[in-house]
C-alpha cells in the first residue's frame, strides 16, 4: 500500500451517544420494573459499539421467558424507547438475571461441537431457528474453529447452516 492510499478508517463508536442510550434505557426499564412492582438492580455499560443494560438480581419474576422471548419483546420496546427520545436507531441490548451471559456460552459451545460435527463428517448441519443475537454468536464460534456458516429462512425462523470446509 502506498503512502497515499490509505485503509478506509474504521469508526469510532460514539461513547457518549452510547451512554445517553444506556441512561435512556435504564431509566425506561426501571420505569417498567416500578410499573409491575417488581425489585431488581439495573447496571449500565458499553461493549463495543452498543450500550448494555443489564438488569440484575430480579427476584421470583421470570422477566426472560421461554427461550428469551420476554426479554426480547423488553429488549425491542426499550429500543422503541431509545429511538423516540434520541431519534436514533439503537442496537442496545438488555439483560435480564445473567440470561444472555448464559446463552452465549451454551451457543458458543453448540456452535464448536457441530463445527467438529461437520469437519469429522463432512455434510452441512441446519440448527433450529435463533434470534440474531443468538445467530451471531454461532456464527463467531464456528468461524473460529475454521469453518464458515450462513443463515437461512425468514425471520422469525431464520437458523444458521454450517458448512464443511
Amino acid at each position: 500500500m502506498t503512502e497515499t492510499e490509505k485503509e478506509p478508517a474504521k469508526a469510532v463508536p460514539d461513547l457518549a451517544a452510547l451512554e445517553q442510550e444506556g441512561e435512556i434505557a435504564a431509566d425506561y426499564v426501571e420505569g417498567l420494573l416500578d410499573i409491575a412492582d417488581i425489585d431488581g438492580d439495573i447496571d449500565m455499560d458499553v461493549e463495543g459499539d452498543r450500550a448494555v443494560v443489564s438488569v440484575v438480581d430480579v427476584k421470583g419474576v421470570d422477566l426472560v421467558g421461554p427461550n428469551g422471548e420476554v426479554l426480547e419483546a423488553i429488549q425491542e420496546l426499550t429500543r422503541l424507547a431509545v429511538h423516540r427520545q434520541t431519534g436514533e436507531r439503537s442496537r442496545l441490548m438488555l439483560d435480564i438475571g445473567g440470561y444472555r451471559d448464559r446463552r452465549r456460552t451454551e451457543l458458543s459451545e453448540l456452535g464448536a461441537k457441530v463445527a467438529a460435527d461437520v469437519k469429522r463428517n463432512g455434510e452441512p448441519k441446519s440448527l433450529q431457528p435463533m434470534t440474531p443475537f443468538e445467530r451471531k454468536i454461532v456464527h463467531d464460534a464456528v468461524a473460529a474453529a475454521g469453518l464458515r456458516s450462513e443463515s437461512e429462512g425468514e425471520e422469525p425462523r431464520r437458523f444458521v447452516v454450517v458448512l464443511p470446509a
